[in-house]
């Protein structure tokens, strides 16, 4: 880890809590927020989740899957976010959604006309703001937790 951790002490509790308490709990808020009132598909969710922690090489979100109701992505899903622009395994919405978590991490400048002619054919505009802010949730804290070393201590809470 990159920060100092008393003894005893929880990383992420300490990190997320302690340490900048006007700032952390609110971020964490936004953060389980994203995944508890989330309205999107769950593959379009995990294949936008996925290709943002393999971006940000965040250990914790590699390894995650989000569940619901039971369900998760097959396993062989992470192979397939890699390859979203020649998978077989995605429909239009799950293959735009690993695309735009992609563009929006790399080259959010370079989403174009054409880009947004095809998100706008399958996403409602409730829907591009809820993945826009769910990827920049993961960006965002996906790459705090990566660079200050603690993605391979990570856990969301009641996990």
């Amino acid at each position: 880890m990159n920060i100092d951790i008393p003894e005893g002490k929880d990383p992420i509790a300490y990190v997320w809590g302690e340490m900048v308490p006007g700032i952390g709990p609110a971020a964490s808020q936004f953060s389980l927020s994203v995944y508890s009132h989330t309205t999107l598909g769950l593959r379009e969710f995990e294949a936008a989740r996925l290709r943002i922690a393999q971006i940000n090489g965040c250990a914790f979100c590699l390894e995650w899957r989000t569940e619901r109701d039971g369900e998760k992505v097959e396993e062989e899903f992470a192979d397939a976010v890699t390859q979203w622009r020649t998978t077989d395994a995605f429909d239009d919405r799950t293959r735009l959604a690993a695309e735009y978590a992609e563009r929006y991490a790399l080259d959010h400048r370079g989403l174009d006309a054409e880009f947004w002619e095809r998100m706008t054919a399958h996403y409602s505009q409730r829907d591009i703001v809820e993945l826009s802010m769910s990827i920049g949730s993961w960006l965002a804290f996906g790459r705090l937790n990566h660079v200050l070393g603690l993605d391979t201590v990570c856990v969301l809470p009641g996990h």
